[in-house]
This record gives structure tokens, sequence and C-alpha cells, in this order.
């Protein structure tokens, strides 16, 4: 005979009839019957904006929703006045006045605002990281983080905003990304009053006033504000770039230069200009042309106080006020700005150029160099200026050009106040003043301020035309002579004269023309004091002075 134990169901669900021998499991029970539940299971969401017919699962999220179109923040900071939508972001808030970290971690001794957050950080020093990816084999301490994590792998992004339908894998980062709609950033800084939208963005924040680096490399000693930095700083001695071009293999040390790379394949430009619809493949680039239209240069010198629009043309202005060249060569004693400018220069002392192109036989000291070389031979220009199009070789180059639209040249002469746009050109140009010309010919022993002028001086004496026109077959020593000449042949006048819209083949021709309008004349006699529109007119009214007019008519007759 069978014996079953069974429990008596002394309780009974309203709704559906099953029993159960425990009040509690009732309870639990009937929670799949709420509305809440089902909603969960089913997807509906009842509550409907009636301005814009979003849906939302809760009433209460419906109500925080609505403040985003009446603008209402019904919670306000008693310390500073600042209003938010929900009592949450007020209470991050109040935090960054207070600077409460009442939970302390016993082991380490680090502060929390929260017991929760404070209770998760000492599972660190208590807890062994027992739940392992299967894929990737990366561990974690509790068992949701490693579901979080499985979602990289995935690609599933389970939590999407109500606004913009865009999809988050963790609850924490749509919650982050909520506030970029409502215009909310209650994490405030007490020393400068800038605001975030996390707590962490804030701490990182901090740092720049208080000049805190926690984070060490062990190779080279320096320090940075964040773990991030840190990471990307070690692949510049590993070498490592663990993000590639999946159409070309280029490799990069960071995520975001390999997407901006990836769009010089597609031509993709997601950053349009709302004012003149110019559109760019990297939103600092946008950031930039702005600037162009509203005038903004925040970047200000505190010597002269000439503004830029970009840090790093500040950076180069400052140096043309130190001339600082802390970094010296130990074997020609050559200075320099920066160490890595040094070091690249140390190597044509100490190391051979290994890196050889088959096509000409030129050689190199660094493979990237052969690189960029290359595409003298292939035509390739990957490096194009998102304002007017143009492409080049490098990225320096591109550099170089960009300055072109912004017009500003933050290398300043201290001598004469003459600006430039790169390094390489002022320190050219201080040779004016020092009479400087390191250069020398080996064949005639004449001078020179710059190698480029040395080289072409040579071809007077080798005859050398290395510079041809495939039209008529024409040579020229140099290429700067080859490309006005073959305009000769198409007719184009690239420089335009906006006075009178006359146009020109050469720019020296059209600056000469804009003397006729403006009627000046930059060439004057030292003897008499008579000016002239060109050089050549002032050379040829010196010989009337020298005597050497009248020299020349003996030696005809």
């Amino acid at each position: 005979m069978l014996n079953f134990n069974l429990e008596k169901q002394a309780f009974f669900c309203d709704i559906c009839g099953r029993g159960f021998s425990q009040e509690a499991r009732l309870k639990q029970h009937v929670r799949i019957h709420t509305d809440e539940y089902i909603r969960t299971h089913t997807g509906e969401k009842p509550h409907s904006c009636e301005i814009c017919g979003k849906s939302f699962l809760e009433k209460g999220t419906l109500k925080v929703h609505i403040r985003s179109h009446t603008g209402e923040k019904p919670y306000s900071c008693d310390i500073c006045g600042k209003s938010y939508t929900t009592k949450q972001n007020l209470t991050f808030h109040i935090q960054s006045h207070t600077g409460e970290k009442q939970y302390s971690c016993k082991v380490c001794g680090a502060s929390f605002p929260r017991m929760e957050s404070m209770q998760k950080h000492v599972r660190i020093h208590t807890e062994e990281k027992q739940y392992t990816c299967e894929i990737c084999g990366k561990s974690f301490l509790e068992k949701g983080t490693l579901k979080r994590h499985m979602r990289t792998h995935t690609g599933e992004k389970p939590y999407s905003c109500d606004v913009c339908g865009k999809s988050y894998t963790t609850k924490e980062n749509l919650t982050i990304h909520i506030r970029s709609h409502s215009g909310e950033k209650p994490h405030s800084c007490d020393v400068c009053g800038k605001s975030y939208t996390t707590e962490q963005n804030l701490t990182i924040h901090i740092r720049s006033h208080s000049g805190e680096k926690p984070y060490y490399c062990d190779v080279c000693g320096k320090s940075f504000t964040t773990n991030n930095n840190l990471t990307i700083h070690i692949r510049s001695h590993s070498g490592e770039k663990p993000y590639s071009c999946a159409v070309c293999r280029m490799s990069f040390a960071q995520l975001t230069p390999m997407k901006n790379h990836i769009r010089t394949h597609t031509g993709e430009k997601p950053h349009s200009c709302e004012i003149c619809g110019k559109s760019f493949s990297e939103k600092g680039n946008l950031k930039m042309h702005m600037r162009s239209h509203t005038g903004e240069k925040p970047y200000s010198c505190v010597v002269c106080g000439k503004s830029y629009t970009t840090k790093e043309n500040l950076t180069f202005h400052i140096q043309s006020h130190t001339r600082e060249k802390q970094y010296s060569c130990k074997v020609c004693g050559a200075s320099f700005p920066q160490m890595a400018s040094m070091q690249k220069h140390v190597r044509i002392h100490t190391e051979e150029k290994q890196y050889t192109c088959k096509i000409c036989g030129k050689s190199f000291l660094a493979k990237g160099n052969l690189n960029i070389h290359m595409r003298t031979h292939t035509g390739e220009k990957p490096y194009s200026c998102d304002v007017c199009g143009k492409s080049f070789t490098s990225k320096q180059n591109l550099t170089g050009h960009i300055l072109s639209h912004s017009g500003e040249r933050p290398y300043s002469c201290d001598v004469c106040g003459k600006s430039y746009k790169t390094d390489s050109y002022l320190t050219i140009h201080y040779r004016s003043h020092s009479g400087e010309k390191p250069y020398a010919c080996d064949v005639c022993g004449m001078s020179f301020a710059q190698l480029s002028t040395m080289k072409t001086h040579i071809r007077t004496h080798t005859k050398e035309k290395p510079y041809s026109c495939e039209i008529c077959g024409k040579s020229f020593s140099e290429k700067g002579s080859l490309t006005i000449h073959i305009r000769s042949h198409t007719g184009e006048k690239p420089y335009s004269c906006d006075v009178c819209g006359m146009s020109f083949a050469e720019l020296s021709t059209m600056k000469n023309h804009v003397r006729t309008h403006t009627g000046e004349k930059p060439h004057s006699c030292e003897i008499c004091g008579k000016s002239f529109l060109q050089g050549g007119s002032l050379k040829r009214h010196m010989r009337t002075h020298t005597g050497s007019k009248i020299k020349q008519k003996r030696e005809k007759q």
C-alpha cells in the first residue's frame, strides 16, 4: 500500500483556484496574474505619451518622460538651486557637494557613497573570480557580470531607449544615455562647476584640478589619470595594435582611430554642419569646423594673448616664445622640442637605412617612411581634407594643409613677428635673420638656407631635368616649374584677383597684379628711395646707380 505524505492545501488562489500549503507561496504565485508580470512577458506598454506617442510599461516612467517635453524639473538642490527630473538624479548631485562617502572598505580604506558599491568592492579582496567566459577566458566575480560580458560576443543589446530606439547591453548604460536627451548632468565639480552625466567622468575630471595621476607605466614611469589611457600608452611599448581594418588589414592601437580609418574606405562622413551642410568623418573635425562659422578661438597664449582654434596650435605657438628645445643629440648637438623628434634624429647617426624602395632604389630608416615614399610611385593619397576634398600621401601633410583653411599660423618669429604654418618653415625663416646657410654645394661651394634649394642648384651643374611634361616632352629641374608649365596646356588659372576677378596660372603673378589695385610697391631702392612693384624692376633700376647700364651699352658698341 502506497503511503502519500500530502501537505494540507489551506491557501487558494482566487483567480485560478490553485491551492498552496503556505501563505507565502500563495503570495508569490499571485504575482503571475498581475499586470506588471504579464507585460514583461507580452511586451505590452499600455501607458502612451499624448505628445509623441511613445509607450511605456509603467505609469511612473511615462510621468518622467513627459517632463522631457514640458521641461519640468521638480527636484531642486537646496545648495546651488540646480533642478532635476528625478529624485535619484538629485541624490547623486547632492553627493557632489557633500563629498559624502560614508561606507569604507576595511581592507584598503577606499570610500563609497552607497553601501552596495562598497559591498561590491570588498569582494575583489575576499573572493575568486569563479565565473569564466568560455569564449575569451575572462573571469568575473558575479554571474550577472559574466552574463553582461557575454553580450559583447553575442551582440545582444536588450535595453532600448524609448526616445531614439538606440540599444545597450546594460541598464546602467541606457540610464546614462537617456540623460543625453534630458540634458541632465547630475554630477557637478565643486571647483569649476562643470557637470557630468556619470560619477566616473566627474572623478576623472577632478584629477585635472588635483593633478592626481594614479595609473603608472611600469616601463617608463609615466602616469595617467585613467586606466584606459594607461592601457593605450602601454601599447606604445609593446607595439600591440589589437584593432585591424577588415579592408586593408592596417592595425591600430585604439578603436576610435580604426573606425575613423574605415571611413577612408567607405567615404562615410556622418558628422554634418547644420550651418553650411559640410560633412566630416570625425566629430572632432566638425567641432573645429564650427569655429570657422562662430569665430571661436578658445585657446589663448598667456604671453601675447593670441588665440587659436585648437590646443595643438597653441602648443606650437608657445614654443615660438620659449624656443625651448630641451632634448639634445649627443652626437651632433642638434636640439629638439620633443623627445620623440630627438630620438628619430639620433637614428641617422646610429642606424642604417635598411628599408629600400624596389622601384627607385631610395633607402629609408623607418618602414613607415618607405610606405609613404611608395605612394609617390603608386599615386595613392589616403588622407583627405574634409573641407575641400584635397588628398595627401601623409597625415603630416594633411595637418599642414588644414591650417590653410583656418588661416592659423601658430609659429611666430621672435625677431620680426612673421608667422608660419609649420615649425620647419619658421626654422628656415630664422636663417634669414641669422644669415645661416648650412647647405653647401660640393661643386662651387655656394651655400643655401634650405636643402631643397641646394638640390635644385646642383642641377645647374649636372644639367639634370628630372621632371618631364607628358604632353610636349619638355623637361624641368623643379617640380613646381613643371606644374606651372602644364597649366599652359590645360589653361588652368587657379589664382584669382579678389578685386577684378582676373585669373592667373602663378601665385606670384597674381600677387604682382593685386598691387596694381592697392598701389603697394614693396621693393625699394636703398640709394634713392624709389619703389617698385616687382623685384626685377628694382634690379634693373639699380644698374642706373652702379653704371652697369653704361657698361652694357659700350660692350654692344
